[in-house]
Order: C-alpha cells, then structure tokens, then sequence
C-alpha cells in the first residue's frame, strides 16, 4: 500500500472528485433523457436508468465523502489515545472462542496462543463455547480445556446462530471486559489487552474493534477474497468511527460486558455483532476502531466458503435493515449516523441488485426500436435517437464499473490483476446476494443447498452446475437474446448481452475451480 501520506492525499481528492462528476453526470443524464423522451417505451427506459443512476450517484457520493474523510481519522483516534489510562486496578476479563464443529487441533492451538496474551493471569479467564454435535469433537475439546484450565462450556441445542453460543458462555461469566476471537484466529500480537484496555477509564466506551484480517494466501482468489476485508477496515470502519458507528465485526474486539448486559446479551440475530453495535450506539455509549492488526485468520480457500459467507451478510443486512426502520430509539443518532446504518444494510444489496437490475435494463436497451449506429453531434441530443443515447451511455457506465475497482486496487494494491479479480467476484456473487435478500425479507430459513456442506468436492462440474442453475439461466437466455439481437444486425447489442452471459457465468466457473 502507498506509504506517503501527501500522495495519499491527493489520491483521495482525485478519486473524490472523480466519484462526485460520476455521480452528477450520471444524473444528469438521466433528466435529460426523460426530458427528451416522446413514447412509453422511451420513458421506461428512462425512468428505469434515473432510478439506477439516482441510486448510484447517491451512494457514490456519500462513499466518496465517507472514504476523503477516512484520512483524518488517525488524528481523531491520537486524541482519544492521548487521554486513555492504564487503571491501578486491573479490570478483570473474559476471552470467548465460540466454535461449532471445527478442527481440534486449530483449536487447540489458538487457546494456547490465547493463554500467552500479556496481562495478569488472576485478572484473565479463557472460555471456550463449544455447539459441537459431533462427540469426538466436543469430548476431545473438553477433555483439552480441563487440562489447560480453560472453562469449557458445551451445549447440544444451536439456537440463536453465534450470538446464542456466545450468550449461553456469558451465563458462566462475570467479567468486566470481554474479548472475541474466532477459533480460526491467531494471536500475532501479544500486547492485545495491555493495548485496548486503557482506552475503557472512559466510562461510556462500550467497545474497541481491531482490524481482522487473514494469513497470506497462495492464490490470486484467497488474496482478492482478503481486499474485501481491507476496503472495509482501511477505509470504512475509520470514516464510520468518526460518526461512532464503528462496527464491532464479532472477534478481535474487547467489549464492556455491562453493556452486552444493559442489551440482554447478544441479539440472536444472524448477524449479531451490527445489531450490537447499533443498539450500544442508540443507548449513548462510544466505540473505537483501532486500525491495527492482532490476530489472523484463516484465509478462505474456497468460493463456497465465500458464498457461504455473503449469503450470511447480505441476509442479516436486510434483516437489520427491518430492525433499524422499526427502532424509535434511532432518532437520537445524528443524521451521518443515520447514513452509516442505512448504507451498511443497503450496501451488499446495492452492489448486488444494480447489477442484476443493469442487466434487465440493458436488455431493453438492445432491443429498443433503433439500431446502434455513429451518432453525429446532432443526432446524440435528438429525441429520435433515445435508443442509442442510452446503449452509448449504458456501455460507458458498465465499463466504468469494471475499470473503477480495478484502477483502486491498482493504486493502494499494486494489482491490476486482484482488481479484475474483485470486479468478478462481485458479479458472481450477485444473484447469491440478491437470493438472500429475499430470503430474509420472506423471513426464510437463512441457507441454502451450498451453505448447509461442510465438504464441497472441488473440481466437481455437477456441484458447480446444481448451485448455479439461476445464474446458468439467465446466461443462457441472454446468449439467446444476444444471438437474436445479432440476426436483427444489431451486433453491438448482441456483444453487450453475450459479455453480460459470461459474466453471469462466472460463478459457475468459480464454484468448479475453487470449489
């Protein structure tokens, strides 16, 4: 990443003002084209991109003015560091690893990297909650903990997803602070509590959250996985802690047990760390972000652990979404706060439904009544020519949307190649995306076929086509139409669907390659 914090600067100015005549010309194009239209068809197709651009040009602009501000938080966080205080009396605290059926001996090796933390022993407790079903599993990692006094607690139900886990160890504990890891996390700074815990001599500081992060990966597909990651604690979490609204992302956090307490536990939600968060932040308690790194993950290997993943974000996103809507409380909070909640349960939907919606618009594009063609001067302003105003500006918003990640990633990441790679994950991953969406707004069963395996057959073309039939059809509808635009002698808009097709089929190439 860019070390220089001048050319850092300037680099967010330019991307600022980038996004910002994106998002204006977006538009304003859009106005023009209702202004100019003359027919019904003409105004769908209007209306339709108003609302695209309108929707886009809303979030750009606000994650434009959310990522120039990013930068002045390290200024922020010197000052709130400046008052933190060790206390003479060490406050007493609790580590939770929740787990579920995992690997023993990762386990195993990360409570004991856990024990190694530096503070004083009598003030610390280790508790693993354990909702293993598997019996060599869960005896394996009692009889572990008992030898290594680590409270083990166990139980055979799975209610209320992580957050049930994480409240039935809090029955056995009373502890001043509490601190998260994820049994896949590895202590690689030991300084963790003597770091974090001056911060709370602030009374009304409900919780600090570290940066997360994964080891290295091999692969250009674990190493983009990881940029999702970085994007969001690099450059959102520091723009939403200056708001308070830092979001405690479930591990690598240290929280005010009392707080979790006031709130009744952990709401039981599928995502129960952004319900905590929003429900400490109404309540009128602070949060820290701490950009610094402590413990690493295990990379994902696979792109079903990755789907597996999204579906859970996307579906507990628009369940919070519901949440936030209904809470009266949330009229205490500042209108950026109001933004930062709005934008965090509508982000995933964002990037996921423009897209397939993009796609539905395109193809009224193509197969609107005139043909692409060289437009004049005079001819681009006229309202004869709607049709091909639109497939001209529609070409360009799309290449925009894959050029723009990948000039990013290039910038802070050196990598054109990851940026390419991120532009197609997020494609691939649209319908997913949208799928959950729907599943929670239908309050459904939040999984899925894929999201119930465990062991997924790498390599396997049955797999990959079975978890993928959504995305097979559309793709082969739009190489039907594409095929059908391109008898009509519109050959450009047949090449616009057939590379939509491909797109779409992605994810089934992805679920075959990396399983």
């Amino acid at each position: 990443m860019i070390k220089n914090p001048e050319k850092i600067f300037s680099i967010r100015i330019i991307t600022v003002v980038l996004f910002l005549v994106l998002a204006i010309a977006g538009i304003g194009f859009s106005m023009y084209l209702i202004y100019i239209s003359n027919t019904l068809y003409m105004y769908i197709l209007s209306v339709a991109f108003t609302i695209l651009a309108v929707v886009a040009g809303v979030f750009n602009i606000f994650a434009s003015t959310s990522y120039y501000r990013s930068y002045f938080y390290n200024e922020h966080l010197n000052k709130i560091r400046s008052k933190a205080k060790m206390p003479k009396v060490l406050p007493t605290v609790g580590i939770i690893m929740p787990v579920y059926n995992e690997d023993p001996s990762i386990v195993e090796k990360n409570l004991l990297r856990l024990k190694e933390l530096k503070y004083n022993k009598d003030k610390l407790k280790i508790y693993l909650s354990d909702n293993s079903t598997d019996e060599r599993i869960y005896s394996t990692l009692a009889s572990f903990c008992k030898k290594n006094g680590i409270i083990y607690v166990h139980r055979t139900e799975r209610k209320g997803f992580k957050a049930g886990t994480l409240n039935n160890a809090l029955k056995h504990c009373n502890d001043e602070l509490i601190a998260i890891f994820d049994y896949d996390e590895y202590i690689t700074d030991l300084n963790f509590l003597n770091d974090l815990v001056p911060y709370f001599s602030d009374e009304k500081l409900a919780y600090i959250q570290t940066e997360k992060t994964y080891f290295n990966s091999k692969t250009l597909f674990g190493q983009s996985v990881s940029l999702f990651d970085k994007f969001f604690f690099n450059f959102i979490q520091p723009s939403r802690a200056l708001n308070n609204t830092a979001i405690f992302a479930g591990s690598c956090g240290l929280i005010r047990k009392s707080v979790i307490d006031r709130n009744g536990g952990f709401p039981e939600y599928v995502i129960e760390d952004t319900f905590f968060s929003f429900l400490s932040d109404v309540e009128g308690y602070k949060s820290i972000y701490i950009p610094k790194v402590y413990a690493r993950g295990k990379p994902v290997r696979s792109f079903t652990e990755l789907a597996r993943q999204q579906w859970r974000y996307n579906y507990g996103d628009t369940q919070f979404l519901g949440f936030f809507y209904k809470n009266k409380e949330k009229k205490r909070l500042s209108f950026f706060s109001h933004m930062d909640y709005i934008t965090h349960g509508f982000g995933l939907n964002y990037i996921s439904v423009i897209l397939v919606l993009f796609t539905l618009v395109s193809v009224l594009i193509v197969f609107s009544p005139i043909h692409f063609i060289s437009l004049t001067s005079a001819q681009f302003f006229s309202p004869s020519y709607i049709g091909l105003d639109l497939e001209v500006f529609g070409s360009i918003a799309f290449i925009l949307s894959l050029v723009a990640p990948i000039i990013i990633t290039k910038i802070y990441f050196n990598s054109i190649r990851k940026g390419i790679m991120i532009f197609l994950l997020n494609f691939s991953l649209a319908i997913i995306r949208t799928k959950a969406a729907v599943a929670a707004i239908l309050n459904s069963s939040p999984a899925s076929k894929w999201n119930r395996q465990k062991k997924v057959n790498r390599n396997n073309i049955i797999f990959a086509i079975s978890n993928t039939k959504i995305e097979l059809s559309i793709s082969i509808g739009l190489v039907l139409l594409g095929i059908v635009a391109a008898y009509n002698k519109n050959i450009f808009g047949g090449i616009w669907l057939m590379w939509y097709a491909t797109l779409y089929m992605v994810t089934t190439v992805l679920f075959y390659k990396y399983g």
